[in-house]
């Protein structure tokens, strides 16, 4: 397998991104194909003193930053990391893109190189979310790949995480639930009751409506939503998290009998900080295009590029894009049988 990751991609890139890679090159016999200006990539596996064999470069003498226009970048740039990634997956000479880099570019650059999986109305970005109840994680998807949506595009959201969370967590029939503003059936707006019966009628395990502030406690192996709504969610509750730890910390660290107490209670401290951890998930799936590529946090450091590489194995060697084109059509044909009363032979 050749693993391809953008070595400029993030605000810590190239160090974080080599160092990452020469960590996890030193565990799995796979290729690593690290994108980027060659001088530079050198020089840090040269302060990494990497002397393996399974880390390559690849030259790409342009970057595309954050405030750039997506779309035109990705014309404009044919060097830069993120196309020249996409066309090497596109060409047969990577399996799998990582990315830190803007995510706009990404999916641009994904549409433009790779184009959608047959019957895909719109990729979708699936992230990783604390689930309390099962001390584990849940899918959450779309988390901002699309800000206008369509019930289609939800439905689909919950076929393409059913066939990711089968793949990477081994569970047969995960749930799926419907990010909404209230449990009960029939709530939301026409987007999400339409969407609502379209998961009904698909052939997943979809068991209901998810209000936002039941996400955390889990009870559902993966939840849907329209992206504008998932990015809105994604965020605000990682900036919940960020305030409430560093006013944990605060308060702790205030005076001697804080710090006193602190020390006492440091290993269950340590329990709590790790469920809001989630530097060893790896990167969110860009799910629905024709080929892999994940998406790193901007601010990934080693650890996390670490664990996106080692992660990114199952996600190629289960060939859950495949698994993703084959249930989309399986459930079109659902789909049109049921619209047109199914046909002779089912009568």
């Amino acid at each position: 397998m050749r693993i391809l990751i953008d070595g400029m991609g993030g605000d810590y890139a190239p160090q974080e991104i080599v160092k990452g890679a020469v960590k996890a090159a030193a565990e799995i016999d796979d290729i690593i194909v690290i994108l980027g200006p060659e001088d530079l990539i050198r020089e840090q596996l040269d302060v990494c003193r990497w002397k393996g064999s399974n880390i390559e470069i690849m030259n790409a003498t342009e970057v595309i930053s954050n405030d750039e226009t997506p779309a035109m970048s990705v014309r404009k740039k044919k060097d830069s990391t993120i196309v020249k990634g996409m066309n090497m997956i596109k060409n047969g000479e990577g399996d799998v893109l990582i990315s830190g880099g803007s995510t706009g570019a990404l999916l641009a650059a994904g549409l433009v190189v790779l184009g959608r999986l047959k019957g895909i109305k719109r990729p979708a970005i699936a992230a990783w979310f604390p689930a309390l109840a099962e001390g584990g994680s849940t899918l959450l998807l779309d988390c901002g790949a699309n800000v206008e949506a369509k019930p289609e595009y939800v439905y689909q959201n919950g076929i393409m995480g059913s066939i990711f969370v089968r793949a990477i967590k081994g569970i047969e029939e995960p749930s799926v639930k419907l990010l909404n503003i209230g449990a009960e059936a029939g709530k939301g707006d026409e987007l999400h009751k339409e969407a609502f019966r379209m998961l009904s009628d698909a052939d997943i395990n979809f068991v209901g409506n998810i209000e936002g502030r039941d996400v955390i406690f889990g009870g559902c192996d993966i939840v849907v939503t329209d992206g504008f709504s998932g990015n809105i969610f994604l965020k605000s509750s990682e900036g919940m998290s960020l305030a409430i730890m560093g006013q944990f910390k605060k308060k702790l660290t205030e005076g001697v009998v804080a710090k006193a107490g602190a020390m006492l209670a440091y290993s269950k401290i340590k329990e709590i900080k790790k469920v809001f951890d989630y530097s060893d998930v790896g990167a969110a799936p860009i799910l629905g295009l024709k080929g892999a590529v994940l998406k790193m946090h901007g601010n990934s450091t080693e650890t996390e590029v670490y664990y996106a590489i080692k992660k990114a194995i199952p996600y190629v060697n289960n060939d859950v894009t495949g698994m993703i084109a084959e249930a989309v059509s399986r459930n079109n044909v659902l789909s049109a049988k049921k619209e047109t009363g199914g046909d002779e032979e089912d009568k």
